[in-house]
């Protein structure tokens, strides 16, 4: 995914690309096409740039372990000045390009941003139940058979606590 700016006039300007995650270096939970949306704005110092992702991708529920496909949507803005780096910058969204600069390369970035939209909890939906915690039965399909045991009463009001917040 490369973007020509050195005939491009200053401005807003728009492109799209549809391209094979295994050629931009995905690999998995991501399968298929990356649809991305750039909208670029170009001035005489600088480039900003806004993009929306688009990815499918095959994960593991946290809870039940079933594998389920999701599309994954995610945006990320870089802005790229014309010049040298004058000192340390820690700004993932900034980069510096040499004035004579002709193309802007997104596959780096789109890679990072893909992987940085990988979910901590992955769910197959937001209400699913998970696993029994003994036998081991798949709760999104029914109940199980298993006993549940007496609750010490001192325990009692933390469990009503923890029923509230769930």
């Amino acid at each position: 995914m490369i973007i020509k700016i050195a005939n491009l006039s200053d401005g807003e300007h728009g492109f799209s690309f549809d391209e094979d995650v295994k050629n931009i270096g995905i690999d998995e939970p991501f399968f298929g096409n990356c649809k991305v949306d750039v909208k670029l704005g170009k001035s005489n110092s600088q480039i900003v740039l806004n993009a929306a992702l688009i990815l499918s991708a095959l994960y593991q529920c946290d809870r039940c372990g079933k594998e389920f496909e999701t599309e994954v949507k995610t945006n990320y803005q870089m802005v790229y000045l014309f010049g040298d780096q004058t000192e340390d910058n820690d700004d993932i969204n900034l980069t510096y390009i040499p004035p004579e600069a002709d193309k802007i390369k997104l596959d780096d970035d789109v890679r990072d941003f893909a992987l940085l939209s990988i979910p901590m909890k992955k769910l197959c939906n937001d209400d699913c139940k998970g696993l029994c915690l003994k036998c081991g039965k798949d709760l999104n399909e029914g109940s199980c058979e298993c006993k549940t045991e007496d609750v010490d009463p001192r325990w009692k009001p933390l469990i009503e606590l923890k029923n509230k917040l769930n």
